[in-house]
Formats: C-alpha cells, sequence, structure tokens
C-alpha cells in the first residue's frame, strides 16, 4: 500500500469516528434543557458542515493528482483539525 493510500485510509478512519462520536452526542444534546438545545441543534449543524467539507476535501484528494497531493495532504489536514477541534470544544459543552 503505498503512503498515499495509507494517509487516505488514516483520514477516512478519523473523519468516520468522529462522525460516529458526533452522532452519539447528537442524542445527548437532544436530551439536554429546553433552553440549551436550541443552541446544540446550531452547534450541531456546523458541526455537520465541517464533516461534509471534509468528506469532500477527502474525495478530492483520492481523485488528485501527484503534484497536487502535497498541498492537499496540509489543506486536508487543516480541514480535518479544525473539525476535531469545533467536535471537541462542542462536546465539552455537552453536559
Amino acid at each position: 500500500m503505498s503512503t498515499r493510500d495509507v494517509y487516505i485510509n488514516k483520514m477516512k478512519l478519523q473523519l468516520d469516528d468522529l462522525n460516529l462520536q458526533m452522532a452519539k452526542l447528537e442524542v445527548r444534546a437532544q436530551e439536554a434543557r429546553e433552553d440549551v438545545r436550541d443552541t446544540y441543534k446550531a452547534e450541531m449543524a456546523k458541526l455537520h458542515k465541517q464533516s461534509e467539507i471534509a468528506k469532500a476535501k477527502l474525495a478530492d484528494m483520492q481523485a488528485s493528482t501527484e503534484s497536487a497531493w502535497d498541498s492537499m495532504v496540509a489543506e486536508m489536514d487543516k480541514v480535518r483539525d479544525a473539525f476535531v477541534h469545533s467536535f471537541s470544544y462542542f462536546k465539552s459543552q455537552v453536559k
């Protein structure tokens, strides 16, 4: 397996794991007090958007040429890091 394939598989696993955790968190957010539920829903919508952006970036990477690969890795890392950061922050807010 090439380095490219390893990276793509690793990134896919990370995104799948984040989406699974997000689904669990969404259940907890729905059980939250009514006065904060709307805020949680809005934040979940933002997380879903970030997830879609990350999925699209991963699909672009899979279709990219070797010459574009290095710049795409850097972009993907930024997208993933932003998603992870947003998710971690939201998770810390849901009690």
